[in-house]
């Protein structure tokens, strides 16, 4: 068995407003104590991962040429391909040794908010590859459902009403990132050389990963634990962003990445809420005193991008 809590999500599409309670309590466990979970019962057919999985082989395998040309340089909607060695999720450490492909919600170029340059509404980067662009937004939308989900979960567990977060996830902020981590051969000069030591910026976290190890959370009594691969579950982990929101009722979890023995893919689903929703602690905890201010979801993850990306600034 994993370190981590395993929870059935199942329960939260439940017509029995108790088992969907009881879920929800299970989950708000893990979220307070944790931080981490594992996600069953899902609803996303092996299918429709296994077809992401296979797409984020084809882009990386395109050459230098032909990813660069979608590089997230060109984009200040955080969309495109990040090289290898650009990103520093944990600065004091250097550079992380991996790549990765950014898509967003998928707006038209004239689509009101592309055109008015609204934060993170710009449009997305589409590799050369027949049928890649449906694959890949098959997928998006399956786990943006999955992120729904979840958030019905933790407004019974807030003790909100259940479509608290509903109107917030109308037109979310949602980042499908595909990675590749490159073998280590052996060398390790840095035990977080593949991804930084961080917490992620958002709300939820929805990962996928292949077999090969990797991922490793840091628990309570400062130790790093595996989250080793399990067979149809999804890796959650709670992000700033709702850590703020619930005003630290829930916990946004330090993680890392080894440098892996071999070549090693994972694809995390960041689910953050519409760029103009208010994230306001005195909604959601009205008889706690607020730790934080008010911030808009945009400027708050722009704010976290910008520390993240040495070349660029994120609108």
């Amino acid at each position: 068995m994993p370190s981590l809590p395993l929870i059935s999500i199942a329960g939260l599409n439940s017509d029995d407003f108790a088992v969907r309670r009881q879920t929800a309590a299970e989950l708000g466990r893990a979220c307070r104590e944790v931080g981490f979970f594992y996600a069953t019962d899902h609803g996303i057919p092996e299918s429709v991962l296994q077809a992401a999985f296979a797409g984020a082989r084809d882009l990386f395998g395109l050459s230098p040429a032909k990813k660069e040309a979608l590089s997230i340089k060109r984009s200040p909607h955080n969309r495109g391909y990040v090289a290898m060695a650009d990103e520093k999720l944990n600065p004091e450490s250097g550079s992380d040794m991996k790549e990765a492909f950014n898509i967003g919600t998928d707006f038209p170029e004239d689509h009101p908010d592309v055109v008015a340059g609204k934060p993170f509404r710009g449009v997305n980067f589409w590799p050369p590859i027949p049928g890649w662009r449906s694959q890949a937004l098959n997928y998006f939308d399956h786990c943006l459902e999955l992120g729904r989900t979840n958030h019905r979960g933790f407004s019974l567990d807030l003790g909100l009403n259940e479509d608290f977060f509903s109107s917030h996830l109308s037109l979310p902020i949602a980042t499908l990132r595909m990675l590749r981590y490159p073998p280590s051969a052996g060398k390790i000069e840095r035990e977080d050389g593949a991804a930084g030591a961080h917490t992620d910026y958002g709300n939820v976290t929805i990962l996928a990963t292949d077999e090969v190890a990797g991922l490793e959370v840091l628990n309570r009594q400062g130790e790093w634990i595996q989250a080793p691969y399990v067979p149809g579950a999804f890796i959650c982990n709670i992000g700033d962003c709702l850590m703020r929101w619930s005003n630290d009722t829930y916990v946004s979890t330090p993680h890392r990445v080894r440098p892996p023995e071999r070549e090693r893919y994972a694809i995390a689903f960041f689910l953050e809420v519409n760029p103009d929703s208010i994230v306001d602690p005195r909604d959601t905890v009205p008889d706690q005193k607020p730790k934080y201010e008010a911030v808009t979801c945009s400027d708050y993850l722009a704010s976290r991008l910008n520390a993240t990306y040495e070349h660029r600034k994120t609108s």
